[in-house]
Formats: C-alpha cells, structure tokens, sequence
C-alpha cells in the first residue's frame, strides 16, 4: 500500500475525503489544505481520472527527521530517483512548510534539486534540466517543524485544468471548487440547476458532466505518465472501462444567463466543445430580467465582486436588489452564492442559513445558503 496526498482548495477538505472513499481510497484522512490516503500505487490513476475536487495527486516517496539543510540533501540523496524517472527529464522542486525552523525555503529547494541532480549524474552520466514552467516531473518537499516529506506529483498540470476550457473570461472560477460547491449544495441531477451569473459556464459544464457521469480527466495528459513505472495497458483499461459508465442519456437540465453577450459567447464555445449543447441552455439576460425556469430548483452563482472603491459603492447599491429578487421570484428555491465581498449577506437583507468558508485560489470567500420561501423566514418558523 503507498501513501498518498490530494490538494484542494480551502474548504473542500470534507467532501474531498468523501469523493476519495468512494473512489477506493483508504485511511482518508483529510486536513487543512487537502487529504492523505493510502491505497495500491495504481489507484493514482483513477484518482487523477475521475477526482474533481482535488487539484493534486501526490505520492509520498520519502521522508526524514532534520535539523537543517544538510540533512534534508542526505535524505533526498538516499532515495532511488533513477528508479522513478532518467535524466533525459525536466524536473521542477517545490518547497512548502508549516512552522519549519530553516530561513530560506529557496535555499532548501536548491539542496534538494541539487541531490536529485547528483544522484542521476552519478548513475547516468547526466544531470536533468531544470524547467519551472512545463516540467516533465514535479518534486514536492513539505516542512514541518522537525520532518521533511518528499513527493512525486502523479498530476502534472493541476486537476482543476480539465482540458475543455477553450474560452474564458477574466478570472474564470476553478473547475473543482465549482465541483466542490456543487457536492457542498448537495446538488443532483433531479433538480434544475441556474446560473445567472453564468460567465463562461463553469457551474454548469461541471454538473452536467457530474450528472453524464464522465470523468474529469478525460481529455488530458498526467504526470504519472512520464514514470518509469507507467503502467500503459492498466492505464488504457481504467479509460475503458470509464468511458464505458458514462450515462449517455440523462434529463437533467442546467439553465445558464449572463448580461455579457461576450460571456455567453464563451459559454457556448465550451458547451460546444464538450457536446453538451442538449443540456445546457444559455441566455443573455441580465439577473433584473431573469424569471425561474422551473418552480423549484437550485440557483448557484459567483456574483461579480470589486475591488476599486467606486465598484464596491455600486455593489453595494445592488445588493439589496438582488436579495429582493431573490425574495420575489424564486420561493421555492434553495440558491447559493459564492462571493468574496462579505459585505453582501448583511447588505442583501436575507438571513443565510448557512455560511462556508472556502478559498477561490488565495482568495478568502464565504459561499451563503438561502433557503427561498413565500413570505418571511419568520412566519415559516412560527407556523412550524
């Protein structure tokens, strides 16, 4: 059994171990920033393949007590790179650390790269290029106080990258906390799904694709694949047999609006691209114009927030008008709103019953629960 760490964004810890579990994952053990779980090497294929929550697969390789730098370069020269990849590779070390005692992760970063060069020198006659941006293996070290753990990432690009993104708009939300909010919401193919706010379509490619059952992963490449012990016929099988449970016919429904014309032009150029085209329907209409498709459904959005003090001042004077559509429109539907402005729940007027810290990158959001119903939340309470 190896071990094994998957990054995810902030927040999506507890439905990442969820998802991990019932992809096979065992002693899933989920912490801030992601979660650790063992299992066969050859279940980071499936995890990179169908995951979409997490935005890293890594397999632990090594690890070390340490009292400086030396120590942690004694340790990455004991372990068996050339087993794992040749010098013919580029290589990329990335250094993280919790309350590490060392002053420079840079210089630490340089003894480990400096160790795996050696080791490959010595046993092939070649030290590996160095390539930050497009490497063909990725070597992660995380600090603690007094432990160094190494890593090879199995992923390569991060998962959130699905590979079907061919238009997007300025600061697009990430393909697994769209994923994450939508196991947050505890949404399902029965129910209607709204956007509208829709952009470039990511809530709903996402949970159309959840509700297609089609892995994430389809269209893309993986770093595992650049290892020595690359398993290409395992590999071609675990495609098969997924590509072989998607359900090629659902009913599900996902409504997406947008006042841009130019959002909802890359909305249908990633629809498009995905063949989703019977799933998913667009409209350019301002949330003002907007009317429920359905009586009852879930409305997940990511509203424009601002930064400069002029944009903060108009939101603020649109908020309370969104929470007075919210209010008489859409009785009967339960919405989430995933915003960085947590000026927006006291604004609104509506009180959420619930409140989800989660992070868009580095971030820091809240996504808001409202629970829509006639009249107010008060009269619902005394009634029952």
């Amino acid at each position: 059994m190896e071990q094994f760490f998957a990054t995810c964004p902030r927040g999506l810890e507890g439905v990442l171990g969820e998802e991990l579990t019932a992809l096979g994952a065992q002693d899933v053990r989920p912490v801030d920033g992601g979660t650790g779980f063992r299992g066969p090497y050859a279940l980071c294929y499936r995890i990179n393949l169908e995951s979409r929550i997490a935005s890293r697969v890594l397999w632990r390789i090594g690890h070390c007590r340490y009292r400086d730098e030396n120590d942690i370069y004694a340790a990455a020269r004991k372990l068996q790179w050339t087993q794992w990849f040749s010098s013919n590779e580029t290589i990329r070390v990335e250094t993280a650390a919790i309350k590490s005692p060392l002053q420079s992760l840079d210089f630490v970063t340089l003894r480990v790269k400096d160790a795996v060069c050696d080791v490959l020198r010595e046993a092939e006659g070649k030290r590996p290029d160095v390539d930050t941006r497009a490497p063909d293996v990725r070597i992660h070290l995380f600090l603690t106080a007094d432990e160094a753990v190494f890593y090879l990432d199995t992923s390569g690009d991060p998962l959130f990258k699905r590979g079907w993104r061919s238009a997007t708009g300025e600061a697009p939300l990430r393909e697994n906390l769209a994923a994450g909010i939508l196991k947050l919401a505890g949404w399902t193919p029965e129910q209607t799904l709204l956007d509208p706010m829709c952009g470039s379509g990511t809530f709903l490619i996402e949970a159309t694709l959840m509700a297609l059952k089609r892995a994430p992963g389809m269209n893309r490449r993986f770093g595992f694949e650049k290892l020595r012990n690359f398993d290409h016929k395992a590999w071609e099988t675990l495609r098969t047999q997924v590509v072989t449970q998607e359900n090629k016919s659902i009913k599900s429904m996902s409504y997406g609006h947008d006042r841009s014309g130019d959002a909802i032009a890359q909305a249908r150029q990633n629809v498009a691209a995905l063949g989703l085209e019977p799933y998913i329907e667009l409209k350019q209409c301002s949330f003002e114009d907007s009317k429920p498709p359905t009586p009852t459904g879930v409305l997940i959005t990511n509203p424009p927030y601002g930064v400069r003090l002029e944009e903060l001042e108009v939101l603020a004077a649109w908020y309370p008008k969104l929470g007075d559509i919210l209010k008489q429109r859409y009785s009967g539907w339960t919405a989430y709103i995933l915003t960085a402005d947590l000026r927006i729940a006291k604004i609104m007027r509506l009180k959420p019953s619930r409140r989800t810290p989660l992070f868009n990158g580095a971030l820091e959001c809240r996504l808001f629960k409202y629970e829509l119903v006639a009249g107010s939340m008060r009269k619902v309470k005394e009634e029952s």
